[in-house]
């Protein structure tokens, strides 16, 4: 923050006062691709997140820094005119926040400055897209003294990204990074936004955090295809079982009705969503007994429905949890939109530095590429520092 901080005064100047916020990053224990299907996710906010330091002006100046992408220099734009812009390329993230807080009639009488630094991997599924948001939308409402709740900050950055940057995603992002509370996950039900505080307590185990740097080309145009592909095979279902979203579905009923499913991978697509709902609940279950062991294993199964039902892994995800299974990890699944991006695993905290080196070495071995491994915990929710 201090770095920043003079950053901030060598690109800004040092006159007027200046504030500091932080937003997390996310990561989804288990409960993946079902978010748009109207069931239960398990999310934490993280350690890491994106930093930023910001400051009113006297004109309408939105001057807009970040320090991980320092050749960019400052994107300046009018507070009035905040159209989305190829070039700008991060900072229509901010901008789109600002833009969709003053659609929504929230009173910007003057501009600000900002500057943001991250230690979330960009494009490693970590949503570092939601973390700027979040953090610019808490920047907002300390900065103008806005009355407006988390939930409704939530809701305005998940637009913002919907509509502005125009990538269609689900609430669980936003939510995980707004609501998030340390030492603890969040049961969300996604279609309801009804959600409980699950206190995580791991005794003598970590969590992991492994990136494959496998970059995700096919992530976009394959989400929307499981994503239709979804909508199929409720569309097929509703022909007996009058359900909204297949989350609403035990495995009982599902498999009593797929028969009218009549696509092998539509009926695939589905059985992972109904099947991946389910054990998120049971996970949740076996948190609140305190038997890690079990969860792990229903982390294990949720990976292989995401590999053989959804198809959404790929083999760098694959072979790193196969890696982190033989050396040990009690849980570990790919993480995120698939197709690259990270893996979690619950690891021994005595294990760490081996389990790193062991599963490092193998990795390059196979894939060529060298992977990033973060040990995390459980963090805060977006906040003023």
């Amino acid at each position: 923050m201090e770095k920043l901080k003079q950053k901030f005064k060598e690109k800004f100047g040092s006159e007027g006062e200046m504030k500091a916020f932080f937003a997390p990053g996310r990561v989804n224990l288990i409960g993946e691709h079902i978010d748009y299907n109207g069931g239960h996710v398990f999310p934490c906010a993280l350690s890491i997140g994106t930093y930023a330091i910001a400051r009113k002006r006297n004109d309408h100046k939105i001057m807009l820094f970040s320090q991980n992408f320092e050749d960019s220099g400052i994107v300046e734009v009018d507070l009035h005119n905040l159209t989305f812009n190829d070039t700008h390329e991060w900072a229509n993230y901010p901008k789109g926040v600002i833009a969709t807080f003053l659609q929504a009639n929230y009173s910007l009488p003057v501009g600000l400055e900002i500057a943001f630094w991250g230690n979330i991997p960009n494009g490693a599924g970590l949503s570092s897209s939601a973390s700027i948001e979040l953090v610019t939308s808490i920047i907002i409402k300390e900065l103008y003294q806005l009355n407006i709740e988390m939930i409704d900050i939530v809701k305005l950055s998940q637009k913002a990204e919907n509509e502005y940057i125009g990538v269609n995603c689900g609430i669980m992002d936003q939510f995980t990074i707004g609501m998030g509370k340390k030492g603890h996950a969040i049961l969300l039900n996604c279609h309801t936004f009804e959600h409980s505080y699950i206190p995580i307590s791991l005794d003598k185990y970590t969590l992991v955090i492994a990136n494959t740097n496998k970059r995700r080309g096919l992530s976009d145009s394959k989400y929307n295809e499981r994503r239709n592909e979804c909508k199929q095979a409720l569309t097929a279902l509703n022909k007996k079982v009058a359900v909204e979203a297949l989350g609403d579905l035990t495995v009982a009923e599902f498999e009593k009705y797929k028969y009218l499913i009549n696509d092998p991978i539509v009926k695939k697509r589905a059985k992972h969503a109904v099947y991946e709902n389910n054990r998120t609940l049971k996970a949740v279950e076996r948190l609140n007994q305190n038997d890690i062991e079990s969860f792990g294993r229903l982390m294990n199964e949720s990976h292989r429905s995401l590999r053989d039902d959804y198809e959404v892994s790929c083999m760098e995800l694959d072979t790193l949890v196969e890696l982190a299974w033989n050396e040990g990890a009690i849980g570990s699944r790919m993480t995120g939109a698939g197709f690259g991006g990270c893996t979690i695993s619950i690891v021994d905290q005595k294990e760490i530095d081996v389990f790193i080196d062991s599963v490092s070495a193998a990795y390059y071995e196979q894939t060529g590429l060298i992977a990033d491994f973060y040990v995390v915990e459980i963090g805060e929710g977006a906040n003023r520092l």
